[in-house]
């Protein structure tokens, strides 16, 4: 783990490599999974206020289950996530083309709101917790159904950090991310000087 402020980052974020493959994937990080995207504690007030605005981009089922469920819900008492489908889609989903996409963020990109989407989502596949004394960890989560990222983040040799660095500011800051940035190329130095056994 790097530490970067009140942060600590795991080396994957620089070594491995990622870009969403939308066109494979299909968006499956909407749709499969046992539990919604997790939201951040202030990320609660913004879901109540923006709802009637993102309410005309919500297919009738995601509106049913917001309805019945809650705009939000409590996991397993941990955190808090949307509400699903049927245990499948997250209910803020809506799809195009078979692919599954966020009615927030195209709310966002019409210009009816001025929040993106919740942090997690930006930031996947990145996951944070934080310990007990208020630090958070940065870890890249692996899942199957993000191969195909993986294979293109490959291809184009986009490492974790830099597919990321609009969400990561958007958390952390531009002085973070340049922290980072700095990190990543003294660990990079660090690599090639290491002689090979």
């Amino acid at each position: 783990m790097i530490a970067i402020g009140n942060t600590f980052v795991s080396e994957d974020l620089i070594e491995k490599k990622f870009v969403c493959d939308l066109n494979a994937c299909k968006g499956g990080c909407c749709v499969k999974g046992d539990y919604g995207a997790p939201l951040e504690d202030d990320e609660l007030e913004i879901m109540e206020k923006i709802y009637e605005k993102v309410k005309p981009y919500i297919p009738a089922a995601g509106i049913a289950a917001i309805e019945k469920q809650g705009k939000y819900l409590r996991y397993e008492k941990k955190e808090w996530v949307t509400p699903l489908v049927n245990g499948k889609e997250c209910a803020y989903t809506y799809f195009e083309k078979g692919i599954a996409k966020c009615s927030i963020e195209k709310a966002y990109y019409d210009g009816k709101i001025k929040w993106k989407k919740p942090v997690s989502c930006h930031l996947y596949p990145v996951r944070i917790t934080r310990n007990k004394i208020g630090m958070d960890h940065l870890a890249y989560d692996r899942w199957s159904i993000c191969k195909p990222a993986c294979k293109l983040g490959e291809n184009l040799k986009v490492p974790v950090f830099k597919f990321l660095k609009e969400s990561l500011v958007r958390k952390y800051g531009k002085a973070w991310y340049k922290e980072l940035e700095l990190a990543a190329k003294i660990w990079e130095e660090q690599k090639k000087s290491k002689p090979v056994k």
